[in-house]
């Protein structure tokens, strides 16, 4: 990570308050996956046209989330089975600005993500009077039958382009945990171009699209759930955990890839 801090060192800041002119809480998503070590030279060609999301004089910042599901794994079947208008539930904590909220993410049947989020003290299993009331408001989900399944924590750095009409999330060090148990990811990036809507002419997308890079979907919940939860049907995410151990270039982690 040393080599891409340096990199953003030569970024433009933004700070946390002018980012939220481009909070995009409606929006279009486009996601790419690839191996970390392309990043560096991705990011030299997006430093003209994008600044970087700066708190507190870092540029990269932790993120810790704990997902919550059905005893039977509805949420994660539904996404599974392509099921339209789907739900995650979260806890998410930005550690370096110490914010917690409760998040519920809606993706619809015309493929628009919208999220809801209250801030709050909490970060754990349960839910207080406040936090039910939230879910059943503005989920289908009877706060009272969701367990917590699990932990993922990652690095993020953020992208806000010089226009204020696009923000960029790019994701590192994925590792997830199930009751102790670590699953790291480290040749993982993850980057997700938000807009309101879809814009072909974003320059990330240019750029991705110059390096051979391609969008291509992944829930970081779903790829979690299916190397965390052996007994649980997993036939639409080969494809994608095949693709993880390609990207991975890394022989040692065919076992964890190509045996699910």
């Amino acid at each position: 990570m040393e080599k891409i801090e340096n990199i953003l060192k030569s970024f433009s800041p933004i700070s946390l308050e002018e980012m939220d002119e481009v909070k995009l809480m409606n929006r279009m998503d486009t996601k790419f996956i690839y191996n970390v070590n392309k990043l560096p030279s991705l990011l030299e060609k997006a430093n003209e046209y994008y600044k970087v999301l700066e708190i507190s004089g870092k540029r990269i910042h932790t993120y810790n989330s704990i997902y919550f599901d059905t005893s039977d794994h509805y949420m994660y079947i539904a996404h599974h089975n392509t099921k339209l208008n789907r739900y995650k539930i979260r806890y998410r904590k930005y550690v370096d600005s110490d914010k917690r909220y409760l998040e519920i993410k809606f993706k619809n049947n015309k493929e628009r993500t919208r999220k809801k989020r209250i801030r709050q003290e909490l970060f754990g299993e349960e839910f207080d009077d406040r936090n039910k009331q939230f879910i059943r408001e503005y989920s289908p989900f009877d706060p009272d039958t969701l367990e917590a399944k699990l932990v993922i924590n990652f690095m993020r750095f953020t992208l806000v382009h010089n226009d204020m009409n696009e923000r960029i999330t790019i994701d590192n060090r994925l590792e997830y945990d199930k009751n102790g148990h670590l699953t790291r990811l480290p040749f993982l990036t993850i980057t997700e171009v938000k807009q309101s809507k879809f814009a072909t002419g974003s320059d990330f997308v240019r750029i991705m699209k110059e390096h051979r890079i391609y969008p291509t979907g992944m829930s970081k919940y779903c790829i979690g759930t299916v190397l965390n939860y052996k007994d649980l049907k997993a036939n639409r995410f080969k494809r994608k955990l095949l693709m993880l151990n390609k990207i991975s270039n890394d022989s040692s982690y065919s076992e964890l890839f190509i045996k699910n």
